[in-house]
C-alpha cells in the first residue's frame, strides 16, 4: 500500500523509459551492439594472430617448410632429434615468434595505458622517456664500456629505460600529484635531454654511431634461444598484471579526479602505478627488439576506435593488435629483401601508417574524445573569467589591471602589461646573447670591443672579424630560432595541445628527405641549396593535408596523419643512413640533428625577407587565435571564422618551419619549448606570438654559442645543445614551485 503523499508509478513506465533510452542511444540496445562489435574484433584478431604464428614458424632461413615445422612440433618420427630442425625451429623460429608476440603485446598495452592516463590520443610509448633512456644506455655501453654484443645491449637498454622513466615519475609526482600534463611534459623534456646526450656521444664517436645506427632501427633478427626472452618474460608478465589490476581504477579516473576520489580512488597513486606498468612493458620490449615506438600509438589508437571508452576491452584489443602487427612485420622483414633482413621498424611504419590514416579519416574520430589534455583537467569552478564569459553570453575581456590603452591621435591600442614586459625582457636577453656569441672564441677581444664591433665602431680588424665571420652565422641562427618559435606557437594553438609542433605535420621529415635527395644527386656530395629544406617541408605538408582530407576536428586529423607519415619517413631516413658509407652517414646525421655550421648571410637574408612577410600576417590573425580555445559556435558568435583561422595558422606554421629547416636543419625542441616558456612569462590567457619568436631566437643563438665552445677541436650541432639544455630548463619553468598549480 503506497504511503501518503506518494504516487505509485504507472506499471508501464519502466518499459517506456527503456524504449525511450534505446531510441536515445543510452539503453541496452546500443550497449549490446558495442559489445558484439568488440567480441567480433577480439575473435577476428585472435584468429589472425594464430594464422600469423603459423606463418612465422613456417617462413625464414633454413629452408624448413610447414611440414618440417609440424613434424618438429609433434615430434613425428623423432623429428626433434634432427639437429637441423632443432636449430631452425627450436632455437630460432619459436623463440623469435614468442618474442614478437610478447613485445608486440607489451607495446600495444603500454600505448593504450599511456593514452588513457594522459588523456591524449597522440601519446605513444616513448612519451615517458623510455626509448630515449634505452638509446642512451646502449650508446653509453658502446662508447664508454666497449660493449658489442646483443646481450650487452639488452642490459644497457633495459637499465637506461628504467632510469629514465623513474626520473620522469619523480619529477612529475613532485608537488603536483603526477597530473597527466605534468607526466607528459616531464617525459617529453627528459626524453629530449636524453636524446641530446645520445647525440653528443654519437657525434664525437664515429665507431659508436656505426653500431648505434643499426640497433636503433629495431629488429628481432638477433633472437636465438630462450635466454634473453626468459630473463625479460617475467618483467613483461608483471607489466601485464599491472595493466589488469589498474584497468578499473583508470576507468574511474577518466571521469575526472574529483569524481574518482568520490568513488574511493587515489588519482596520483593510479597514475604512478600506470607509469610503472608502462615502464616495465616498454623497457623490456625495447631491450628485446629495439625502439619501435610507433606500434604503441597505432595499437592504442585502433583499440580506441573499436572499443570506445571501455578500457578493459581496449587493453585486450591493443595487446592483440600489437602482437599481430609486430608478427606480420617480422615475417615481412625476413622475405622482402632476401637474403638480408629489412628493419622491422620500417615494416611496422609501412603497415601502421595506412591503417592509422584510414582510422582518422573515418567517422569514428568524432567519438574518440580527441581533446586537449590540458583542458580536460580544468573544472568549471577553476576557469578564468575570460574563459567563462563567452559561455555566459558576455564578450571575452582581459582583466583591466593587466592592460592599458595607448593612444596616438585617432588611433588607440590595448596593450597587455605583463606580455609587453615579458617581450622587453626577452629582447634584452637576445641582445646579450648576440654580443656574447660574437665575443665567444675571441681570446684577445673584450666584451666592450665586441659590442662596439657589432655596431660597426672601433678597430677596423675587429669590425671585419665580427661582422664578416661571426654575425652572419648569428643572424642565421637568430632568424631560424624566431621562425621556429613562431611556428611552434601557431601549431600548439591550432591543435590546443602543448606537445604539438610542426614536426607532427611532417615538416622536418619532408625537409630531411629533400636533403637526402639533394645529396644523392649532387656531384660534390654537399647538402645543396638552402631552399631544399623548405621545398621538402612544403611537399610533405601538402601530401599530409591531401591525405587527411582537410584540417578535421580541432586540427587533430592533420596532426595524426602527419604523425603517421613522419613515422614512415623517419624509418626510411634511418634505413638510408644505415646503408651509406660511415663518413657520409655521419655528416648527414649531424645535419639531421640541426647545425649552423657554414651558414651565413646567404641563407639568413632570404629567411629575413620571409619573416618580414609572414610575421605581420601572424600578428594580424593573432586576435582570432584566442577564439580557437572555444568551440566553432562560440567563435562564430564572436565574429571569427574558426575554419579559416585554422587554415591560415597551418599555412603560416608550415612556411615558417620550412624556412627554419632550410637554414639549420630540423632543430629539435625549440618549437616545443619556445611557446611554453613565452606563455609562462606572458600569462596563460595570451597567445605569445612575439614572445615565442624572441624565445626561439635566444635559444638558438645561445645553443650555437655553447656548441662552439663546449669542446676544443670539435663542434656540437645546435640541435643537440637545445635538447640537452632545453629539457631541464623547460622542466624548471613548468614544474617548479610557482607552476605547480598551473600544470
Amino acid at each position: 500500500m503506497p504511503t501518503v503523499g506518494t504516487t505509485p508509478p504507472p506499471p508501464q513506465l519502466p518499459e517506456l523509459s527503456r524504449e525511450l533510452a534505446e531510441k536515445d542511444g543510452r539503453g541496452p540496445a546500443p550497449e549490446r551492439a558495442a559489445r558484439r562489435t568488440v567480441g567480433l574484433a577480439v575473435t577476428g584478431f585472435t584468429l589472425a594472430l594464430l594464422l600469423l604464428v603459423a606463418l612465422s614458424l613456417s617462413v625464414g632461413a633454413g629452408e624448413v617448410g610447414p611440414g618440417g615445422v609440424l613434424d618438429y612440433l609433434l615430434n613425428r618420427q623423432g623429428a626433434r632429434d634432427d639437429s637441423r630442425l632443432a636449430l631452425v625451429v627450436g632455437d630460432l623460429r619459436i623463440p623469435r615468434t614468442l618474442t614478437a608476440l610478447l613485445v608486440g603485446g607489451a607495446l600495444g598495452v603500454a600505448g593504450c595505458l599511456l593514452q588513457a592516463v594522459t588523456r591524449n590520443p597522440l601519446a605513444e610509448t616513448g612519451l615517458l622517456g623510455v626509448n630515449a633512456g634505452a638509446s642512451l644506455g646502449v650508446v653509453a655501453g658502446i662508447a664508454l664500456l666497449g660493449f658489442d654484443s646483443g646481450f650487452a645491449y639488452l642490459g644497457c637498454a633495459f637499465g637506461g629505460a628504467v632510469v629514465a622513466s623513474g626520473l620522469v615519475l619523480l619529477i612529475a609526482g613532485r608537488k603536483g600529484g603526477g597530473s597527466p600534463m605534468r607526466l607528459v611534459l616531464a617525459g617529453s623534456a627528459l626524453g629530449a635531454t636524453f636524446g641530446g646526450l645520445t647525440s653528443v656521444i654519437v657525434v664525437n664517436s664515429a665507431e659508436t654511431y656505426d653500431k648505434f645506427r643499426f640497433w636503433v632501427l629495431g629488429s628481432l633478427a638477433g633472437v636465438e634461444g630462450y635466454g634473453e626472452l626468459g630473463r625479460l618474460a617475467p618483467v613483461i608478465a608483471a607489466g601485464f598484471l599491472v595493466a589488469l589490476l589498474v584497468a578499473r581504477p583508470l576507468s574511474a579516473l577518466a571521469l575526472g579526479d574529483d569524481l574518482a576520489r568520490s568513488l574511493g580512488h587515489r588519482p596520483p597513486l593510479i597514475r604512478t602505478v600506470v607509469a610503472v606498468g608502462v615502464t616495465l612493458l616498454t623497457a623490456a620490449a625495447v631491450a628485446l627488439a629495439g625502439p619501435i615506438s610507433f606500434l604503441g600509438l597505432l595499437a592504442g589508437f585502433l583499440a580506441r576506435a573499436i572499443a570506445g571508452t571501455r578500457l578493459p576491452a581496449r587493453l585486450l584489443l591493443a595487446g592483440l593488435v600489437g602482437a599481430c602487427v609486430l608478427t606480420v612485420s617480422d615475417v615481412a622483414a625476413r622475405v622482402v629483401s632476401r637474403p638480408y633482413e629489412a628493419p622491422v621498424s620500417v615494416i611496422v611504419a609501412l603497415i601502421g601508417a595506412p591503417v592509422l590514416i584510414l582510422i582518422v579519416r573515418s567517422k569514428s574520430l568524432t567519438t574518440m574524445g580527441m581533446t586537449d589534455p590540458a583542458t580536460d583537467e580544468s573544472t568549471p569552478t577553476k576557469r578564468s573569467r575570460s574563459q567563462r564569459a563567452p559561455a555566459e553570453g558576455r564578450p571575452a575581456k582581459p582583466a583591466p589591471a593587466d592592460t592599458f590603452v595607448l593612444r596616438r591621435g585617432p588611433l588607440s591600442f590595448l596593450v597587455a602589461r605583463r606580455a609587453t614586459l615579458a617581450s622587453l625582457l626577452l629582447a634584452a636577453l637576445l641582445a646579450v646573447a648576440v654580443v656574447l656569441s660574437a665575443y665567444a672564441g675571441q681570446s684577445d677581444m673584450s666584451v666592450g670591443r665586441t659590442f662596439r664591433a657589432v655596431l660597426g665602431y672601433g678597430d677596423h680588424f675587429d669590425v671585419l672579424l665580427v661582422q664578416k665571420f661571426r654575425l652572419g652565422r648569428i643572424v642565421a641562427g637568430l632568424t631560424a630560432g624566431a621562425a621556429l618559435g613562431l611556428a611552434g606557437c601557431l601549431t600548439q594553438t591550432l591543435a590546443r595541445n602543448r606537445l604539438a609542433t610542426p614536426e607532427l605535420l611532417g615538416v622536418n621529415d619532408g625537409a630531411t628527405a629533400a636533403v637526402l635527395v639533394s645529396v644523392t644527386f649532387s656531384a660534390s656530395g654537399s647538402f645543396g641549396a638552402w631552399w631544399a629544406g623548405p621545398i621538402g617541408a612544403l611537399v610533405a605538408v601538402v601530401v599530409v593535408t591531401l591525405v587527411s582530407g582537410g584540417l578535421g576536428q580541432r586540427g587533430y586529423r592533420v596532426l595524426v596523419v602527419g604523425l603517421a607519415m613522419s613515422a614512415l619517413a623517419s624509418a626510411a631516413t634511418q634505413v638510408v643512413l644505415s646503408r651509406r658509407s660511415l663518413n657520409s652517414a655521419s655528416s648527414l646525421y649531424v645535419w639531421t640533428s640541426g647545425s649552423l655550421n657554414g651558414r651565413g648571410y646567404s641563407v639568413a637574408v632570404p629567411v629575413l625577407i620571409g619573416l618580414a612577410v609572414l610575421v605581420p600576417l601572424a600578428l594580424a590573425v593573432a586576435r582570432h587565435l584566442g577564439v580557437l580555445r572555444f568551440d566553432d559556435a562560440t567563435a562564430a558568435s564572436l565574429g571569427s571564422n574558426a575554419g579559416r583561422t585554422r587554415l591560415i595558422c597551418l599555412l603560416l606554421a608550415v612556411a615558417l618551419a620550412g624556412l627554419a629547416v632550410g637554414i639549420c636543419g630540423p632543430v629539435g625542441f625549440v618549437a616545443l619549448a619556445s611557446p611554453v616558456i613565452a606563455s609562462r612569462l606572458a600569462g596563460p590567457l595570451r597567445v605569445p606570438l612575439v614572445g615565442s619568436m624572441l624565445t626561439g631566437a635566444t635559444l638558438v643563438v645561445v645553443a650555437d654559442t655553447l656548441g662552439r665552445i663546449a669542446f676544443d677541436g670539435s663542434e656540437l650541432p645546435v640541435g643537440v645543445v637545445t635538447t640537452v639544455l632545453g629539457g631541464p630548463f623547460l622542466l624548471w619553468v613548468l614544474l617548479g614551485r610557482s607552476a605547480a598549480t598551473r600544470v
